[in-house]
């Protein structure tokens, strides 16, 4: 870098060689730069790339868990109220119960089978559960299916990146 910013001619005496020779040593010197620079770059892609391919196969074992074997925590609770002595039962854990409540915005925290728990529970037992509301465990559920949806789009999306990629040489 310091001897492309070195005036040439003052270069070319210290040489003691031609400003045309010094010149094309400058124009070499900054071709080297500039790849080395477009090497790290394409290092910094690749390595983003592949965080994203490690994202999408967690993603997908996630997916893929509820089909390949069922949860072995799962309880069934037993939410009935004493003075209408009906019980309403959901599938879902007591851990997952108490991030429905606690947390803020529990649709972020939960693992995307939980979130399809959630959306097949029925909206009076979950309700019931959590000690909410009809309206207000809608629109928890309706929370759970948006970041479902934004979760499988990004997968889709990571599979689109995955196929074009195939195309391409890959890099030594």
């Amino acid at each position: 870098k310091v001897l492309i910013d070195v005036p040439r001619s003052a270069l070319a005496e210290e040489l003691a060689q031609s400003e045309t020779k010094v010149q094309v040593l400058q124009d070499t010197l900054q071709q080297v730069l500039d790849r080395r620079e477009e090497e790290r770059q394409s290092r910094q892609l690749l390595q983003l790339y592949l965080e994203a391919l490690k994202t999408e196969e967690s993603i997908l074992s996630k997916v893929a868990e509820p089909e390949a074997a069922p949860r072995k925590e799962m309880d069934v609770v037993d939410t009935g109220t004493s003075s209408t002595h009906t019980s309403a039962t959901t599938a879902l854990s007591n851990q997952v119960l108490a991030a429905l409540k606690e947390k803020p915005a529990p649709e972020l925290c939960l693992d995307s089978q939980d979130l399809e728990l959630v959306l097949k529970e029925d909206a009076a037992a979950l309700a019931s559960a959590l000690g909410w509301d009809k309206q207000k465990a809608g629109a928890l559920q309706e929370a759970c299916d948006q970041e479902l949806s934004k979760r499988l789009r990004q997968v889709q999306t990571l599979h689109s990146l995955r196929s074009t990629s195939k195309g391409k040489k890959t890099l030594p």
